[in-house]
């Protein structure tokens, strides 16, 4: 695909990462000559000097043929008037547009092709926002990602001693819980990917990556991890826009202490949140703070400022000070690798979080969901089986008769039975039906294009 990311931040320089890793035609547009030039260097793609709210700027982004507009800049307004214009001016059939407003929200009329023309809207801090939020209800888990509206999820968890499984072969698991609907399809040691067979047997430390039906997730993680007891105490540093959107989702739901640097900004923090939450100024990697609001009691510390440094120190800081377990936003690639597992349970990346949602709208075929897993190296992708046996390379087929690259697996089928749904562990003999969701783990980029295929529907495809 031809697309042209406007704005060479920290979102849409992942986002190109991201995308010309698939062998697309990536434009850059950027107003910071530098920035584009060591995007050039490091990445195969073109950058474009100038405001994209420009036509002219964007004809010279080659806008006339391009397939897709994703525009990343760093206003709303700035954003929303280049798909406006990428629409009307070079009639651009696909924008996605990063708005922080809570005011716009995908499908609006205002959004719509008479009004602004985007078709997709992204929200980095709501997104980020929404996977917290996972790791909260599922404390035991380092990645938790629904499909097929939630009906099937895919965890992530790290196998610990004396939990059930460990020293158990994957064969055994349906013995050991007969009643979950699971699949591992996925297994890393050492940061090594370990063949997940029947024989293979799982050992003190691996990650294990489950596919099960949602209403089985905590029977599945406490078996694998022990059940850890709910987060009931938090502790926050970084009163930003990610900051108080969690914040404000967590009202009545757990005890919450707010950490904010900047004293302004504490003031408009204890406008918006009820009295119930403490609003502290100070530095989140200030050991006294920490000391003195009982960080060793929290069941959670989450480092959400804008500095990566910041978040590593204050959330390394709290791990040694007693909190049970720590995250930190950290926007650097390099850095969430190096801190991931470590003193640091969970390094969260802003950009990895909204990198499925614009990898569900780049896809071809009938691909309805993308997840980036690994911090971008693999992937689980769902897609839905159309057409039928003469014109589908899935419906009609046995799972055994399935071409996959090497290594990518079916992990689940959620089908359609009359008014309900049923999540399905698949064998090498079921058969996919039309309208079947698949879920299917890819573990290299490099496979994406080759599974997409599956599910183009092709009029004059034989077999």
């Amino acid at each position: 695909m031809n697309i042209i990311i406007l704005g060479a931040g920290r979102v849409g320089e992942s986002v190109a990462e991201s995308l010309v890793s698939e062998r697309n035609d990536i434009t850059v547009i950027d107003q910071d000559p530098t920035r584009l030039r060591l995007l050039e260097e490091r990445l195969d793609l073109r950058g474009v000097v100038g405001n994209g709210v420009q036509p002219s700027v964007l004809r010279e982004a080659g806008a006339q043929d391009a397939d897709m507009l994703i525009a990343c800049a760093a206003l709303d307004e700035s954003n929303l008037a280049v798909c406006k214009i990428a629409h009307d001016v070079f009639n651009v059939p696909t924008t996605v547009a990063r708005l922080r407003s809570p005011d716009f929200k995908e499908g609006d009329e205002l959004l719509g092709k008479s009004g602004f023309a985007v078709d997709h809207v992204i929200c980095p801090e709501e997104s980020v926002m929404n996977y917290i939020h996972q790791l909260i209800d599922y404390p035991e888990a380092l990645q938790v990602l629904r499909f097929a509206d939630g009906q099937a999820s895919l965890i992530v968890v790290r196998a610990i001693e004396g939990s059930s499984l460990v020293g158990h072969t994957i064969g055994e698991f349906r013995t050991l819980l007969p009643d979950a609907q699971m699949r591992v399809v996925a297994l890393y040691r050492f940061d090594a990917e370990v063949e997940a067979t029947a024989a293979t047997r799982i050992a003190v430390g691996d990650e294990v990556f489950v596919l099960a039906d949602s209403d089985k997730i905590r029977q599945v993680l406490a078996a694998l991890h022990r059940r850890d007891k709910p987060v009931q105490r938090l502790m926050i540093a970084g009163g930003g826009k990610v900051g108080l959107r969690l914040a404000r989702s967590l009202i009545g739901q757990c005890e919450v202490k707010l950490i904010e640097r900047d004293a302004q900004r504490c003031q408009y923090l204890a406008s918006q949140l009820p009295s119930s939450m403490l609003v502290l100024q100070g530095n989140g990697a200030d050991e006294d703070l920490l000391v003195e609001e009982h960080v060793g009691e929290m069941d959670l510390f989450l480092a959400l400022t804008s500095d990566d440094e910041d978040n590593i120190m204050s959330a390394m800081l709290a791990k040694r000070l007693g909190a049970r377990r720590v995250m930190a936003l950290i926007n650097r690639r390099a850095y969430a690798d190096m801190m991931q597992g470590g003193t640091i349970d969970i390094a969260i990346s802003p950009a990895q979080t909204v990198i499925g949602e614009l990898l569900a709208h780049v896809r071809r075929g009938d691909v309805v969901a993308v997840h980036s897993l690994r911090r971008g190296a693999a992937e689980a992708l769902e897609g839905v089986a159309r057409g039928d046996a003469q014109t589908s390379r899935l419906v009609g087929r046995r799972v055994q008769e399935i071409v996959l690259p090497q290594g990518a697996r079916i992990g689940a089928i959620v089908r359609q039975q009359g008014a309900q749904s049923q999540v399905l562990m698949p064998h090498h003999d079921t058969l996919v039906e039309t309208d079947d969701h698949i879920i299917i783990f890819i573990p290299s980029k490099r496979m994406v294009r080759e599974v997409e295929k599956l599910f183009q529907v092709k009029a004059t495809f034989f077999g």
